[in-house]
């Protein structure tokens, strides 16, 4: 073991706990029993076989109120391996559910068995006939894809809520649809194709000519069974009647039957059976979507009722008047959603009966737009509105911010009522449909229903469509609780299907919950004919048993998961996943929600138990070493959980009383460990260039092995070369503002060259300059060296260091821009991030009421903002790919950057794969792999072709994306310097 190795012991859950009834058992310790292990690590490789406890317990949860553990998870990477995969469960008797986003609400992401990741190496979209169709991968985002179809005024037809990380497999798995999708825009009317690989390893691609000849080649019995149930359901006019009135309103309960009346040959039917099947009939490996057009016009309002049942009967009126969707709220709802940030605040005070719709018309065009608010203004003349909060305005608006709100607001329904809900208890999901035209009815029988059982429960949903979603919060530890949720479940579904002949699942799927009541909604002749769907495609009962189809009439309550209390910043997550694709760390060890899942775990363990000693052991590096610490997850949570914090806690927690005051000292003394710094990159840098990279390397790699790889960075070749000792001389008198150049900009020097292997003026030079050239000169002060941002102990967790560097900044930076009166212009916008918000917490009393009077602006939004108004461009380059960085995202400075290329450059391009590079300071130096993982999609998309710039806005950022992708990045203001220097100059 390295010296100075943190004790895995400062992590231990310190709290008294009782043992939890559903924790993982001790005989599950281990991981992953033998042979099964090493059976599969002969079949796929040791990469893609994850075996440790730690691996087992992060994917036992998602979204839904259910756990599974896994015996094992298996990572694959194309359809060899998943063919591999089903070929050995056949041979062994073994059960195997597919698993993308995890942002499933029923637990139908969740196996017992082997789990299949096919999320990871699953990404990518291929967009067709000018974005009149797209090839997609199962685990690329609805997010990801309709950022690319947007290129060409074009979108997916499905849109849920959680498009941030649903995967379009998942999507298509359980025809999920959304706000808009409706019955006429979900996957199964949208699908021009799909490839998907069957349970017995065959692989059928529906676009294929020849696909059914050779399926019937390849499987014979399967073939004739699909048309002999077909000729079945087709005898039978009643039958036939009923599947064609069960999909007039929207529905996801049980397998399409109606695929075997749409589908003419075994693979049409095959294609329409997929959709919804939810991992029980096959993999899908590949989809093909006809796209619809993407209207721009876009006119919204949100609309304030008196009640729920007043809200529901407004939407057919809408419906007429032809708006794209109405969302309905309930009053839980609206006064939950004050935790998302950007929700008036007068909300939370909102009467408990209130409810709104979010009412929403989009048009091509102006005329289309005009016409359709005329029939918005006709429709709202009849309206009872009221005026419960001052924010309240209940009118139309084509302002993109405020819409944008609106829709925040609504998509939060799950995330931030559920954030909401008493520490400890499970939250569940559920969601129906009814005719559209019986919703007001629904609505008072639910919320009478819910009073009974006592439930306070949130009601949302897709108004327009007649589909209702409600969330229930109960303990699932304790048994009455757990009995009140059945009584509830007995009385509900009796409730959708016998009173107004609903769906009991509108675009949720069956999953576990809904199994039982399959029956109930669908009846016996129905329900026989799914599970005789199901023999035929999979005999062997391989894939994804007990979801869909289970004849346990209490299925829907076994493995309900306990939530027990952890760290406050965490303890609101109901782990929905949205964080996820924005992790750096998504694709090396784990994400915020796993984080989470794995500390939850510990608490339901024993003190001292073998799963906590296993869990404790690998939680340091899988979860606190490689935590980028950027926060990106709490722009992602609608209820800003920050996990970042949390990982940056748990390093101070084991940080020992020696760490924490040399980390102090280094900031009291940061005057000489900046010049040592400056030093030693400069002598790196001679030893580099006389060929000594791989000598700085090895020696760097050795003293990390004998110390400590978070202590010791290792050295890169791309590292840039040392600053300048001096930075420009300016003066104080007529300055418009006072510039900081960060610490990270007074080490390390900027690019060697720019466009043509011309030199490149610094960073510091640079904004020196443009200042100056538009008017608006900047002064640094001469004692800027020795303060920092506090970054650098805030990211590693060094509360006394980051309190020293916090007061001093603060008051120096008081003193320089006279009492606040100017701005003080920061060049790194992680620096400007540490320094407006990151250094509050860590103020002395005195020094907060300080900060209060200081304006800190990022120097991209100085220049967009101040200088670019003021320069003329004499020289554009032709193309530029931009790297906005997580702390931009924070800050909201993205479009600054974006406007700064686009003065420079004649075409910019932010990539569709653009996220945190992880290098998050030294971190990429200390855990290069994670960097790695963070830019590789990125990366690959910026080298599928060449641009003339590379630019970003942060030294540490444009390194890691150096190493990453092999091209010169460097600072926009860099750009902006050369693309308005006067000619000659």
């Amino acid at each position: 073991m390295p010296l100075l190795e943190p004790d895995p012991e400062a992590l231990r859950p310190g709290t008294a706990r009782e043992p939890a009834p559903d924790r993982v058992t001790d005989r599950s310790a281990t991981g992953t029993p033998e042979p099964l292990r090493a059976e599969l690590t002969a079949l796929l490789g040791a990469d893609k076989v994850l075996w440790k406890i730690s691996d087992l317990v992060r994917y036992a949860s998602d979204a839904s109120p259910y756990r599974f553990l896994p015996r094992v998870v298996l990572v694959p990477e194309d359809i060899d391996d998943i063919s591999a995969i089903l070929s050995y469960a056949h041979g062994k008797g073994r059960e195997v559910v597919f698993r993308a986003a995890g942002t499933s609400l029923n637990g139908q992401a969740q196996g017992e068995d082997i789990l299949v990741d096919v999320r990871r190496h699953w990404t990518g979209i291929e967009v067709l006939d000018n974005g009149a169709r797209a090839r997609i991968q199962p685990g690329t985002t609805v997010l990801r894809a309709n950022t690319t179809l947007a290129r060409y005024s074009r979108l997916l037809g499905p849109d849920p809520a959680s498009a941030i990380a649903c995967t379009v497999g998942g999507v298509v798995a359980n025809n999920a649809s959304g706000m808009t999708a409706g019955t006429t825009r979900n996957s199964y009317r949208t699908l021009a194709s799909l490839t998907f690989v069957l349970p017995s390893g065959t692989v059928v691609d529906t676009a294929d000519p020849a696909a059914d000849e050779e399926l019937v080649r390849a499987e014979p019995k399967l073939c004739a069974g699909l048309l002999a149930l077909k000729a079945e359901i087709e005898a039978d006019e009643e039958l036939t009647a009923r599947i064609r009135a069960k999909y007039a309103i929207k529905n996801t309960n049980g397998y399409r039957l109606d695929a075997f009346l749409d589908g003419a040959t075994p693979v049409q039917i095959l294609r329409g059976l997929m959709v919804g099947s939810e991992g029980t009939f096959g993999f899908i490996s590949e989809t093909v979507f006809d796209t619809l057009p993407l209207d721009r016009r876009v006119t919204s309002a949100l609309l304030f009722f008196p009640s729920l049942t007043a809200a529901a009967a407004a939407v057919p009126r809408f419906n007429e008047a032809g708006a794209i969707a109405v969302e309905v709220m309930d009053g839980n709802t609206l006064r939950a959603s004050v935790s998302v940030k950007g929700v008036p605040a007068d909300w939370a005070a909102l009467p408990r009966e209130t409810a709104a719709l979010l009412v929403e018309f989009r048009a091509p065009d102006e005329a289309g737009q005009a016409a359709f608010e005329e029939a918005a203004a006709e429709v709202m003349r009849g309206l009872d509105l009221v005026v419960p909060a001052a924010s309240v305005t209940n009118t139309f608006t084509r302002d993109a911010g405020t819409i944008a709100g609106y829709w925040k607001a609504r998509k939060a329904f799950v995330t931030a009522v559920g954030g909401s809900r008493p520490s400890g208890t499970t939250l569940i999901t559920e969601d129906f449909a009814v005719p559209p035209d019986r919703l007001a009815d629904a609505c008072e029988a639910l919320l009478e229903l819910q009073s009974r059982h006592g439930f306070d429960a949130a009601v949302a949903g897709h108004a327009a469509h007649g589909n209702l979603h409600f969330l229930l919060a109960f303990d699932a530890a304790l048994p009455a609780d757990v009995e009140r949720y059945d009584a509830f479940m007995q009385e509900f579904c009796a409730l959708v299907v016998d009173r107004f002949d609903g769906s009991l699942k509108a675009e949720h799927a069956t999953g576990r919950n809904i199994a039982p009541f399959l029956e109930r909604e669908w009846g016996e002749r129905a329900t026989e004919l799914m599970w005789r769907t199901k023999q035929v495609i999979d005999p062997e009962g391989v894939l994804a048993p007990r979801i869909v189809l289970d004849r346990d009439p209490r299925a829907h309550l076994r493995g309900l998961k306990t939530i027990p209390e952890v760290e406050a910043v965490a303890d609101p997550c109901i782990e929905c996943g949205f964080c996820e694709p924005t992790c750096p760390s998504e694709d090396l060890t784990t994400t915020p929600r796993q984080r989470i899942v794995l500390r939850r775990e510990m608490m339901r363990q024993a003190d001292g138990s073998p799963v906590e000693a296993g869990l404790l052991d690998a939680y340091g590096y899988d979860a606190v070493d490689t935590c980028a610490g950027d926060s990106t997850c709490k722009l992602a949570c609608p209820v800003g959980i920050d996990t970042g914090a949390m990982m940056k806690g748990f390093r101070h927690r084991r940080h020992t009383p020696r760490e924490e005051r040399i980390a102090a000292l280094t900031a009291k003394n940061f005057r000489v460990v900046e010049a040592s710094a400056r030093l030693a990159v400069a002598a790196g840098d001679a030893i580099g260039k006389r060929g000594g990279d791989r000598l700085l390397t090895s020696v760097t790699r050795l003293a990390r092995r004998a110390v400590r790889p978070d202590l010791v960075p290792e050295w890169l070749p791309q590292l840039p070369g040392s600053a300048a000792r001096e930075l420009p001389g300016t003066t104080r008198v007529g300055a418009s503002a006072v510039y900081y150049p960060a610490c990270v900009n007074r080490i390390f020097a900027g690019p060697e060259a720019g466009p043509g292997g011309t030199p490149d003026l610094s960073l510091a030079e640079a904004v020196v300059a443009l200042s100056e050239r538009a008017g608006k000169p900047v002064w640094i002060p001469g004692d800027v060296a020795g303060t920092c941002c506090a970054t650098i102990w805030h990211s590693k967790g060094y509360d006394a260091g980051n309190r020293v560097m916090a007061d001093r900044i603060v008051e120096a930076a008081w003193g320089w821009t006279a009492g606040g009166t100017l701005p003080l212009v920061v060049d790194a916008s992680s620096c400007t991030l540490g320094i407006a918000e990151e250094v509050v917490p860590y103020l002395s009393e005195d020094n907060r009421e300080l900060h209060r009077e200081l304006t800190v602006v990022d120097s991209l939004v100085w220049a967009a903002g101040e200088l670019l108004p003021e320069l003329t461009v004499f020289e554009r380059t032709g193309s530029a790919v931009v790297h906005p960085t997580c702390s931009m995202e924070h800050l909201g400075d993205v479009e600054q950057l974006r406007a700064l290329a686009e003065a420079c450059a004649e075409e910019v391009t932010v990539p569709d794969g653009a996220g945190c590079c992880a290098f998050a300071g030294d971190r990429g130096m200390l855990h290069k792999e994670l960097t790695d993982a963070a830019t590789a999609k990125e990366a690959a998309e910026v080298n599928s072709r060449d641009y003339d710039a590379y630019l970003s806005a942060n030294r540490m950022c444009e390194i890691g994306m150096e190493r990453a992708t092999g091209q010169p990045y460097r600072s926009a203001l860099i750009e902006l310097e050369r693309a308005t220097r006067p000619p000659g100059r």
